[in-house]
């Protein structure tokens, strides 16, 4: 036992390494990537903390280089589920009861191995089963995880340090405790860092988490669950189960002690589990917190006053990076006709300049996107635009689409005359970027077509000189983003400097990266002790008034 205040180490932002020519870790990462590229490997379910093999099993896809494959990963049933589940509420007494700064060091101490000795690693199988390259994988898989995990642990702290006030001769204490029951986490596959927050960020608070990755990015979650487990995570805390939406789904959602949904996914995949949720509710111990990030059709705002240099190259990175497989990415822009000439000519030089290809060749600026299904999504909507050259589309640029190796689909700019075109309004979650052109005189009333323009609120930007301007666009743009951006692009939020998240049909706005996000598990009791025995049931007004 130890008793103290204990004050953790404060946080600092992981710095991002350049991967530059002739550095140690490009040589570093490039012999992990040859390493994990020369072994097929099979990943198992996680329960209790053992291996469990299902039979039932999926190939690990390399999205760039579809005839090959990094594996299998097994499947998990009904069965598979229900075992996890149980092992998950057996777990949860010891480790609820464990010293909150016990909890702590295993994330601190994952930290540190994810900094040092797994970096390569998760990088690595972040890079070939997601298809993202040296340096997006560096600032997810490896920098914002790590943040996640330091970060957490402070906020978890300050937390706990929250008490309220006393009166004379009382003591009140609030106990933060974890839920009563177990979290399900559902992680997406684009961001490794969000499938360890979604499960650590309710472990750190005590609760025991059931995990279901996606199908998509199970290579790199396994490497996140060894990650947790060589760092000390006891047995049951989180349990890893690959498999369908409803085969892991349903039973998840269907058992009484259910406590929450950490989620990160899409619109109606979310939607959907609610109204499941809502329909069980009966059966409950508890009310669920649910808590979910659920997408984006994320905007950039351009006044005429915009540096068109500036603008241009923020569009080229916050469209297109990691593909615009981002929640965050810019997918729509909005652009007065004096700069879109200029601008224009920037964006054509700059398509033209990406390199798309095998990630793995440190020069391509861009992978492939996720699988089959996201291609012929993005390649669909790209040769609809083409098609309607002439009526709502003014033009496309760029956008070849190329699936005989890779899922390839090249940076698309799709040029609109009506702000309510398709690929304006619906999120795709690929390379395409459209543009609205505006009259330079109809600031104002663009701005009230961008609120209006889209179903989600997460991410968004204004770019302009002319502070009145960016002061117009704060104001009227206030509810369409949880992360608003000034003169930058509408990604790259970080651990501690910009809570991410975002409300209407892109979540709960709980804002991961922030202590707001550890709020919503942990279930605070007030415990209120009296020093002062009561000598009297009576009050001093009952008694009678003395005699005048």
């Amino acid at each position: 036992m130890t008793n103290g205040i204990f004050n953790v180490p404060p946080p600092v932002n992981e710095p991002v390494r350049a991967y530059s020519p002739g550095s140690p870790e490009r040589a570093s990462l490039k012999a992990e990537l040859a390493r994990q590229l020369a072994e097929e490997v099979e990943v198992p379910l996680w329960i209790d903390g053992r291996a469990v093999y299902t039979g039932k099993t999926s190939p690990l896809v390399i999205p760039h280089d579809r005839s090959r494959t990094l594996g299998h990963f097994h499947q998990a049933g009904v069965a598979e589920v229900q075992s996890a589940i149980a092992a998950a509420k057996a777990a949860k007494p010891a480790w609820a009861a464990l010293p909150w700064e016990e909890r702590a060091s295993i994330f601190l101490r994952a930290a540190s191995l994810l900094q040092g000795e797994y970096r390569d690693r998760v990088n690595a199988s972040t890079m070939l089963g997601q298809s993202k390259t040296a340096h997006q994988a560096e600032i997810d898989a490896a920098c914002e995880l790590i943040d996640f995990f330091r970060f957490n642990v402070a906020f978890y702290a300050r937390a706990l340090a929250e008490q309220p006030i006393s009166a004379e001769g009382v003591w009140n204490r609030l106990d933060h405790r974890p839920l009563d029951g177990y979290v399900f986490a559902v992680s997406p596959f684009n961001f490794t860092s969000i499938a360890g927050n979604l499960t650590a960020a309710p472990a750190l608070c005590g609760n025991t988490v059931i995990w279901k990755p996606a199908s998509t990015s199970v290579r790199s979650g396994a490497v996140l669950m060894e990650l947790l487990t060589r760092a000390g995570l006891p047995p049951g805390v989180i349990n890893f189960l690959p498999g369908s939406g409803a085969a892991v789904g349903d039973p998840a959602l269907a058992d009484p002690d259910l406590a929450g949904v950490h989620f990160t996914g899409s619109t109606p995949v979310f939607k959907a589990m609610w109204r499941t949720i809502g329909q069980n509710i009966e059966r409950y111990r508890a009310y669920p917190r649910l808590v979910g990030e659920t997408g984006g059709k994320d905007f950039v705002f351009a006044h005429p006053s915009a540096d068109v240099e500036s603008l241009a190259f923020n569009l080229l990175r916050g469209a297109f990076e990691y593909q615009g497989q981002k929640c965050s990415a810019a997918s729509r822009a909005y652009v007065p006709a004096s700069l879109w000439p200029e601008l224009r000519q920037r964006l054509a030089d700059g398509l033209s300049a990406l390199r798309v290809g095998d990630v793995c060749d440190f020069s391509n600026f861009m992978g492939a996107v996720i699988d089959a299904a996201s291609y012929r999504k993005q390649s669909g909507a790209i040769a609809e635009a083409r098609a309607e050259i002439g009526g709502a589309v003014v033009e496309v640029l760029g956008g070849a689409c190329d699936d005989r190796d890779g899922f390839f689909v090249h940076p698309a700019v799709i040029v609109v005359s009506d702000p309510g075109y398709r690929t304006m309004r619906e999120e795709l979650f690929g390379p395409v970027l459209t543009v609205y052109i505006y009259d330079d005189a109809h600031f104002e009333r663009t701005l009230q077509i961008c609120d209006q323009g889209a179903e989600y609120a997460l991410t968004g930007a204004i770019f302009a000189e002319d502070r009145a301007a960016v002061r117009a666009a704060c104001e009227r743009l206030r509810f369409a983003a949880g992360n608003f951006y000034i003169n930058d692009k509408p990604t790259g939020a970080v651990v501690g400097q910009q809570p991410f998240g975002g409300s209407r049909a892109s979540g709960t706005n709980d804002k991961a990266g922030s202590i707001l996000n550890l709020y919503r598990w942990m279930s605070p009791r007030t415990i209120k002790e009296n020093f002062v025995p009561l000598r009297d049931f009576r009050y001093p007004f009952l008694r009678p008034d003395e005699p005048v």
